[in-house]
Order: structure tokens, then C-alpha cells, then sequence
């Protein structure tokens, strides 16, 4: 019996494709970045056949690394960027427009519209969001708004919409297969995450013909098998699909109730799995479905900051005070604290809990003797601070304080930042042995498939720990730190951002 199992992890700024086997380790893995599109500021976007071939140029070099025969794969896990959006068309499954990035602000004010008609209660008490430009209804409405004649063909049956998922599993299937999973259905502003099925009233108010959707299934079953796919054999069978964030919190293996991960990529994200319970905040953060297996929804609650790891890439991309992101952290350690430097990295708007698609990225406190150092140092404590903002929303809308946090990622590996994020949260910080949860998410989805895994808790029983860090900042130091950063928010926030 065929004992690996194949992960693609297709993300904001690359593809990873990694090779389990049974015992969760990784035999093989491979990442091919493509490029990012900035057509104006604001607008994000990316080139859906660069991402297909950097997952086809990926999957080969992590089974030749792994020396893995693809047929003696079992089966295949996706896991994706969320949100982003494609159109394209159902026959020749050719993109009509570039994907529209999740971190693309361009339905900004078509979000306001609908806030301003009274909307904004309905898709939260359905879909447990905000109407804001992340998420894909209001993205797709655009193209179906702006690509010439696309309304029409959309009308006609000729057009499919997905999430990234929907377009890799079509592409995979050689375009047999139009689905999605419950957990990227239930970020696109249009699926009613209580029933779980997509919404006519909300498709009415986005004017998206019900025509283009996938169809919607759960996190682990064989969905079909692969065919014409440069690299790989027809046949193995594509077995399990979540939005990355959800991949993560399933890799972390947080399968209990008010267990909590922290994904640090791009952007970081917070989930909590709260159960069976839908849990609606108070506070800004959204109500998400985290995986569907075997019948039962398990829902979650999450809070997410836009810019992290991108913040890093800004200092080495935009100002070239480093040549690589693991310069961060050495150049910030040449100095003791950030001299009062804040920066608040809001370059695409603040997330939650402010939800301010209009606030920008803010650097206060600087003096003659700053240095860049200091802004290195200030960097990464802007992405610890918005991240200790998502933690105390979290723990007022559960009734209590979070004491341990499971941390994955790329950042997850600067060991100053994740000591100040526990000196912030006032709270245990534990990273795994291997820091691929998302992709190892998607794998273990497959494996319970495929039958390489008889059930959850053989997973739990694979997962290992590689470093703990626990706080050791005075309670004044740390309430100096959250008022200064609160102050810096204020400062960064638009008149137009919710409360």
C-alpha cells in the first residue's frame, strides 16, 4: 500500500508542494515563488498560470528529492492562499482576468455601499464576516462587473468561479472536477456557513449568478483522481482540500476546544477552534468554519493582521536595508529595544479587530539617533503587537485568557520575535518540530482519506514539539509597550475605519 502523501501548499508569494510519509516526516519538498502584480496601489494580483506552473515545477522537485514515485503516492491534500479570486472559462479553463489577490483593496468602496444599505448584519449573521474587500464576493462581482462580456457568459453557463483550490483541483482533474471545501466556500461572502450551502439572498445583493459556483464539499473525501498533469500519474486520488488557515490549525493538530494556532506568513493569522459552536464576536473577529470530516462541522474563531511576513519583505524589497529576510533578525538584535520607534505595518489596511481598509502603514518615534536597526526592530514588533491585539479580542469573546499559543509559519523561526510575542501575550509560546503545518494539514486531510491515517488521533500521536518560550517581561514593561502601540494605531487609523 502506497504510504506518502503529496501536499500542495499554494501560497501568497510561492507553491510548496511537500512529500509526507506516514510518520510525518517530510521525505521531500520543494517552493517555487511567481511573481506579485501591482497594476495600481491597492490592487493585488496574480497570474493563475504562474502559480500552475510553479506547482507543476514544485511537485516534480519534491518527489525527485524525495525519491518518490508519484504513483506510490495515496493521495493529495491542497491547501491555498484564501479569498483570491478567479473566473475562468469552463471549457478551455483559461483565466479571463489575472486573480484578484485577497490583500487587494479595489472593493473598498463597494463595501462601503453595502455597509451603508444596512447590510452588514445579514452577511455576518450568515457567512459570520464583514463586508470587507478581503473576502471574494465583492472581488468577483468586479470581474464579473469589468472583464468585457463577462456578465453575459457567466449568464450563459460558460464561466466558472473559485477560490485557488477550485482552480488547481480543475486543472489537476484536467477539468473534470468544479468544487470546493466548506472552508473556502465560507470566505467568500456568499455560503451560509450554519446551513452550509450557498445563499440566494446574498448572491441576489452581489448580482453572482448561482451558475458559476462549485460544488461544496467536506475537508477529507476522495474527490476524483488526477489525470494529464505534467510530471504526475492519472490516477492518484485528490483527498483532501482547506483554506490554509484552517490546514495550519488541522497541522497543529488543535483539535480540542480552545486550542489556538498562529500562522506567520505573509500575513499572520490567529483560529481557535471553538467546536461545534459558531461562536459570533463581539470584537471584530470572524466566525469561520474550521474543517468538515465525516459529517461534523467544527468551527472556529479568527482574527487576521494583512501584513507580516510582507513587512520584512518591505524593508528588503522597497527600502533595502536588508538583501534577505533572515537579515531581520540579526540586524534588529543590534540593538537593545527600538529607541520608541512604532511601526504599525498597515500597507493594505488593518485587519481585525479595527477592520480600516483605509488606514496606512505609520512609523512614529523616530529621532536623529534612529537607526535601521531600530526600524528592524520596531518591524518586528508591529507584527508581535497586532497579533497580541487579535489574542485580547479572542480571550473577551471566550470568557478567558489564552495561555499557550501554537506558532507555524516562516517568522515562527525569529526567536526575537516569538520571545516578545510571549512577553506581549503573557503567554506560552510552543513551535513544532516542523514548521510546514499548513502543508502538513492538507496531508493529514488526505491520509484520512486514503485510510494512511485510521483517524485524528494516530495524527496527534506524530506531532512533536521543538521550542518553547515563556514570558519574562515586568507587567509595567509590558502595558508601556501595548500604550505605545495603541497611540501609534490611533495615529494610523482612517476617520472612515469601524470601531
Amino acid at each position: 500500500m502506497a504510504r506518502h502523501l503529496l501536499a500542495i501548499d499554494q501560497g501568497t508569494t510561492g507553491s510548496t508542494v511537500v512529500v509526507l510519509s506516514d510518520d510525518a516526516v517530510v521525505r521531500g519538498r520543494a517552493t517555487r515563488e511567481f511573481s506579485q502584480h501591482f497594476p495600481e496601489p491597492g490592487l493585488v494580483e496574480h497570474d493563475v498560470e504562474e502559480i500552475w506552473s510553479s506547482v507543476t515545477e514544485a511537485l516534480a522537485d519534491a518527489l525527485q528529492q524525495a525519491g518518490v514515485r508519484s504513483q506510490d503516492c495515496a493521495g493529495i491534500g491542497i491547501t491555498n492562499q484564501r479569498e483570491t479570486t478567479v473566473l475562468w472559462e469552463r471549457k478551455s479553463g483559461r483565466s479571463l482576468h489575472r486573480a484578484i489577490v485577497w490583500q487587494d483593496r479595489r472593493t473598498s468602496a463597494r463595501c462601503a455601499e453595502l455597509r451603508e444599505q444596512g447590510l452588514g448584519p445579514l452577511f455576518a449573521a450568515r457567512t459570520g464576516l464583514l463586508l470587507d474587500p478581503y473576502f471574494s464576493g465583492t472581488k468577483l462581482e468586479w470581474l464579473l462587473d469589468h472583464v468585457p462580456d463577462a456578465r453575459r457568459r457567466a449568464l450563459a453557463g460558460e464561466l466558472a468561479f473559485g477560490t485557488i483550490d477550485s482552480f488547481l483541483v480543475q486543472r489537476l482533474s484536467a477539468g473534470a472536477l468544479h468544487i470546493t471545501d466548506v472552508t473556502n466556500a465560507s470566505r467568500t461572502l456568499l455560503f451560509d456557513i450554519h446551513r452550509a450551502q450557498w445563499d440566494d439572498e446574498l448572491l441576489r445583493h452581489l448580482r453572482v449568478p448561482r451558475s458559476l459556483l462549485p460544488e461544496v464539499r467536506s475537508c477529507s473525501e476522495v474527490y476524483g483522481l488526477t489525470r494529464g498533469v505534467p510530471g504526475l500519474a492519472d490516477g492518484i486520488p485528490i483527498a483532501g482540500i482547506a483554506g490554509d488557515q484552517q490546514a495550519a490549525l488541522f497541522g497543529q493538530t488543535c483539535f480540542g476546544l480552545g486550542e489556538a494556532k498562529c500562522t506567520y506568513g505573509t500575513g499572520a493569522f490567529l483560529l481557535m477552534n471553538t467546536g461545534e459552536h459558531a461562536m459570533v464576536s463581539k470584537r471584530g473577529l470572524l466566525t469561520t468554519i474550521a474543517w468538515r470530516i465525516g459529517g461534523k462541522t467544527t468551527y472556529a474563531l479568527e482574527g487576521s493582521s494583512f501584513v507580516a511576513g510582507s513587512a520584512v519583505q518591505w524593508l528588503r524589497d522597497q527600502l533595502g536595508i536588508i538583501k534577505s529576510a533572515a537579515e531581520v533578525e540579526p540586524l534588529a538584535r543590534k540593538v537593545d529595544s527600538s529607541g520608541g520607534v512604532t511601526f504599525v505595518p498597515a500597507l493594505t489596511g488593518l485587519g481585525a479587530p479595527y477592520w480600516d481598509a483605509d488606514a496606512r502603514g505609520l512609523i512614529t518615534g523616530l529621532t536623529r539617533g534612529s537607526s535601521a536597526a531600530h526600524l528592524a526592530r520596531a518591524t518586528l514588533e508591529g507584527i508581535a503587537f497586532q497579533i497580541a491585539d487579535l489574542v485580547s479580542a479572542m480571550a473577551e469573546d471566550a470568557g478567558h485568557p489564552l495561555t499557550r499559543l501554537r506558532v507555524d509559519g516562516g517568522a515562527c523561526q525569529n526567536e526575537l520575535l516569538m520571545q516578545f510575542q510571549s512577553d506581549l501575550l503573557d503567554a506560552a509560546i510552543d513551535r513544532p518540530t516542523n514548521i510546514e503545518t499548513t502543508a502538513l494539514g492538507a496531508a493529514y486531510l488526505a491520509g484520512l482519506a486514503t485510510g494512511v491515517f485510521p483517524e485524528a488521533s494516530a495524527i496527534a500521536r506524530v506531532h512533536q514539539l521543538d521550542k518553547t518560550w515563556q514570558p519574562r517581561m515586568e507587567k509595567s514593561a509590558r502595558q508601556a509597550h501595548l500604550a505605545r502601540w495603541k497611540d501609534a494605531v490611533s495615529r494610523a487609523r482612517s476617520r472612515q475605519g469601524e470601531p
